[in-house]
């Protein structure tokens, strides 16, 4: 564990593990770094794995006022304390995030993503534009689980009857004990839009092939429009919350070229 300071001053709390090339892998979601730790473990004697919480979430800090650039700042930090250089992993959203970063001129090496969720035009209904804001009323409302239903019922499109059935478990607690992360995340996600250019880094695009929601898909095939040198593979029958091991594997031979 330690502590890095961000170039706003905030102190942004990390782990180091493992032996090999280094890979910051990013947390999903309202959730702290410790939802990465499944992951984390498969790739640790192979990589070396840096995870942080975000700011605003878990032990790291939280200075107003909060913007994307922040969080580039942040994930640039980690990376100084990495050797200045590093590839990132991002997990559905956190994909977008570490795309973005890279384009902000974040010394990112190489980049994979599993399952970033892109909007195009068509293939589902809009992003509500303000969604974030919808979720900061629950949440100042004293209501932040009902953030956590609007965003997956109504911004990611899960179906209902499977939000339903995470209420009351730990995972859900837990995502609304940290409902603030997703406030934030809408503010760095821009709507789910694709970026505008393509950052000069090797990319990694995986995906659970049919498993996949059909506008995630649609998503990813766009952004591979966009990244024409990124590689693109689907683990068959892996659904969104992949498993480590599925995922490990192609992470390591991809991270450690």
């Amino acid at each position: 564990m330690g502590t890095v300071i961000s170039a706003d001053g905030t102190p942004i709390d990390f782990d180091r593990t493992g032996s090999g090339p280094p890979v910051v892998v990013l947390s999903a979601g309202p959730n702290d770094r410790s939802s990465s730790r499944p992951l984390v473990d498969v790739l640790k004697p192979f990589l070396t794995v840096y995870t942080y919480d975000h700011r605003g979430r878990g032990r790291s800090g939280d200075t107003s006022p909060h913007t994307a650039e922040r969080e580039f700042e942040d994930l640039a930090a980690v990376i100084a304390e990495a050797g200045g250089s590093a590839g990132v992993f991002g997990h559905s959203g956190s994909g977008n995030i570490a795309l973005d970063a890279a384009l902000h001129g974040v010394p990112i090496s190489r980049i994979a993503m599993y399952e970033p969720p892109y909007v195009v035009e068509g293939a589902r209904s809009a992003i509500p534009p303000d969604w974030g804001m919808t979720v900061q009323r629950a949440i100042d409302a004293g209501n932040p689980g009902e953030g956590i239903y609007y965003w997956l019922a109504e911004v990611i499109e899960v179906p209902a009857e499977f939000v339903t059935q995470m209420r009351g478990t730990p995972f859900w607690d837990g995502m609304s004990a940290q409902a603030q992360g997703l406030v934030y995340d809408a503010e760095v996600l821009r709507g789910f839009t694709l970026p505008s250019a393509a950052p000069d880094v090797p990319a990694l695009v995986l995906d659970g092939g049919g498993m996949a929601l059909p506008w995630v898909r649609a998503g990813i095939d766009a952004l591979l429009e966009l990244l024409p040198g990124a590689r693109h593979e689907s683990l068959e029958g892996q659904p969104h919350d992949v498993a480590p091991d599925a995922i490990a594997p192609v992470l390591i031979k991809f991270f450690a070229e």
